[in-house]
């Protein structure tokens, strides 16, 4: 068998089987080598009268009797039963399938065949109770071993592969079994004594191990080895990135850091910069003034500021000459934007506009306009800054808020409307310095780590019933502030049992509060009923404002000191938090209040992470850890790829093991001559997007 032959060539696999792997994404032998197991059930060998029910165990002993049958209410599921018996008692074994093929004649006469009477057999599965037969192994593995490997067999290690409806893990487990003799024809990427010096198994070995532990230790150095080669490959890919962009001189001259217009904006800001801000302050400026094109990253938490510093650079662009743009995920937040850098930009005399999708015709030829004569200085946005229309006259930087929210595309396009602009990225969803350093390895990383004197602490409280919500809500309206009502859904579902904002507006405005004036927001709404609604709540013409999460960011409104987050357990911490980022942005007493709809004691261990912290660092952490970094990174739009192994945080030693040899390499081998493998596997991966001289 070759890498790259077709899996249905494999022995044993039946057309069935391919069709199902098919399912998966798996059409190569290639694909089953590298299809790594999720998780793993390790068995202990006991005897059958040490059977406890919850146990994940291996039995062996002899067949005593086999059959296959059909109940009579449902015709097409099958049940094969295997007793099987020891020295000290005998289990049943229990297997269900749901599919005319094991109806077939021909089916019930190999499984007959296979499991006679007297056979000997090693059953893996976990104990449970069956009404009928007392204690049942159900659903296990099953094998057929001679006596000299029963006497030898000992604890063991299934892998539990990733899988979709109708394939099981019995029909992966056996095509990667089919597929890994020829693990021998992979080619080992990773130079030897790079290998050596970090102490890594071989690439075949670890393959073969991953797939078919023979112990833990084995299993444990096979991960370690695959981890490593995850890690290694997107740092390398980082690091010839930014190699790139070093040696790419700007076409831009030096931005001024001084000047007329950055004095003027600090004298009218009615507070002073924290010394977080003004430490990442001093970062952009000198990014901005070598001769090379900035692109750094700055991470903050919800309050700390992170727009008054883009605003000095947006400044110090525009006052050297060039043009800036501000692109945001959302309508919401890009008019928040807009509308606060407007009021700054005002009295200092610099034309600013706003883009987005519903900007109607005439303003946006407007736009176009004078962004080409060089007239507006500053366009904040949506993604309609992406058109064609839209062309600079001589774009300097791009900012680009809550960055993983965009495609590497969508990203890509705006930088190409400059001549390599300096680029500033930002982000509400702080992660840990060391994560952000590798996982944002193209970037440079800043962080606001610091929130400004006097942002009132949010008092934070997860409830099971909504009364007691709604009594604060009402108390606290009738104070002259107001609330939010957050809900997942714009509308009833038939799938899932959630309220949703529309049917919650309804009663809320009707039967729970009817003599305030309650109002609706959530992302099926035009433009101009956004801004309505939006509006409104702003001049407290609505007292409770029910909406879904469109405004997780964006919306400011000071006199808000009660946010009621409804079905919080379906939401990420991150999110969360964001959420309550709502509040607390006047002198008033603010809460959060965190309904949990759920039972699972997991849902509410994980809230009241919320009522403990309002570290935003902190947060994002114990999200990363509990959802995954897939989810609350957002790699699917960022670029990157899911790891099928590796885990941000348990493996960060690993991780950095990884970037340092990295590191060493490109230093040494800038274009990794001599190393056509290592340049196979990084286009192999995928991240060999950038432009270079790789070949």
């Amino acid at each position: 068998m070759k890498l790259h032959s077709p899996i249905c060539d494999l022995p044993g696999l039946s057309p069935s089987n391919y069709k199902m792997l098919e399912r998966l994404g798996l059409t190569t032998v290639r694909d089953l080598l590298l299809y790594f197991p999720r998780d793993y059930i390790k068995y202990r060998r006991v005897k059958i009268y040490q059977l406890k029910v919850g146990d994940s165990v291996t039995v062996v002993g002899k067949i005593q009797h086999q059959e296959v049958f059909s109940p009579p209410k449902n015709s097409r599921l099958t049940i094969q039963t295997i007793i099987v018996k020891d020295k000290t008692g005998k289990i049943a074994c229990k297997r269900f399938f749901n599919h005319p093929y094991y109806q077939s004649k021909k089916w019930r006469n190999e499984q007959a065949a296979t499991y006679v009477a007297g056979g000997i057999v090693a059953i893996s599965g976990i104990v449970k109770a069956d009404r009928y037969c007392g204690m049942t192994l159900t659903s296990p593995e099953i094998r057929l071993i001679g006596l000299d490997e029963a006497k030898d067999t000992k604890n063991s290690i299934t892998p539990i592969y990733p899988l979709t409806k109708g394939v099981s893990n019995e029909i992966v487990q056996d095509a990667v079994t089919s597929a890994l003799e020829s693990a021998k024809l992979l080619n080992d990427s990773l130079p030897q004594d790079l290998r050596r010096k970090c102490g890594l198994m071989d690439l075949q070995e670890a393959i073969a191990n991953i797939h078919q532990p023979p112990d833990e230790t084995q299993l444990e150095a096979a991960r370690r080895r695959l981890v490593f080669d995850e890690f290694f490959y997107l740092q390398l890919s980082f690091i010839i990135v930014r190699r790139h962009r070093l040696l790419a001189r700007s076409a831009l001259t030096k931005i001024t850091p001084a000047g007329p217009l950055i004095q003027q904006f600090y004298s009218q800001l009615p507070f002073s910069l924290t010394s977080a801000q003004r430490r990442v302050i001093n970062d952009i400026v000198n990014d901005m003034t070598s001769k090379t094109p900035m692109n750094r990253l700055v991470q903050g938490d919800v309050g700390s500021g992170k727009t008054v510093v883009a605003v000095v650079a947006i400044l110090a662009a525009i006052q050297s000459g060039y043009q800036a743009a501000l692109m945001a995920p959302t309508e919401v937040l890009a008019q928040q934007h807009h509308r606060k850098i407007a009021t700054w930009f005002e009295r200092l005399g610099v034309s600013v506009q706003l883009l987005t999708g519903s900007t109607k015709t005439a303003k946006r030829r407007e736009i176009h306009a004078q962004l080409e004569t060089g007239e507006l200085s500053l366009l904040v946005g949506t993604h309609a800054l992406l058109q064609e229309k839209v062309n600079f006259n001589k774009l300097g930087l791009v900012v680009i808020d809550e960055q993983h929210r965009f495609g590497v595309q969508q990203r890509q396009d705006l930088l190409n409307k400059g001549n390599r602009p300096h680029v500033l990225t930002m982000t509400a969803t702080p992660i840990p310095r060391t994560l952000a350093l590798t996982l944002h390895g193209d970037l440079d990383v800043s962080q606001i780590d610091e929130l400004p004197p006097g942002r009132q602490k949010i008092h934070t409280k997860v409830l099971n019933k909504s009364a007691s919500a709604y009594d604060l809500i009402r108390l606290e309206v009738l104070r002259g502030r107001q609330a939010y009502i957050i809900l997942p859904l714009v509308e009833e579902s038939e799938k899932l049992d959630l309220r949703a904002a529309v049917a919650e507006y309804d009663r809320l405005s009707t039967e729970i509060f009817p003599e305030f004036s309650v109002g609706l927001l959530h992302g099926r709404m035009t433009s101009a009923e956004k801004d309505e609604a939006l509006n409104s709540f702003r001049d407290n013409k609505t007292q409770i404002l029910v909406s879904t999460t469109v405004v997780e960011v964006g919306v400011d409104v000071p006199n808000a000191t009660v946010i009621l987050i409804d079905h919080a357990d379906r939401f990420g911490l991150a999110q969360l938090h964001q959420l309550r980022g709502r509040v607390g942005r006047g002198s008033h007493r603010s809460y959060c209040l965190l309904l949990n709809t759920s039972k699972a004691t997991e849902a509410k261990a994980r809230l009241e992470v919320l009522e403990k912290s309002s570290n935003g660092f902190f947060i994002s952490e114990m999200d990363l850890r509990l959802r995954g970094p897939g989810v609350v990174l957002g790699y699917r739009q960022s670029g990157i790829s899911e790891f099928a192994l590796a885990n941000i945080l348990d493996d960060e030693g690993l991780l950095n093991l990884a970037r340092e040899m990295a590191v060493a390499i490109v230093k040494s081998n800038p274009n990794l001559e001599g190393h056509p493998l290592m340049v196979a596997e990084l286009k192999r991966r995928g991240l060999t997007s950038w432009d270079c001289t790789l070949n």
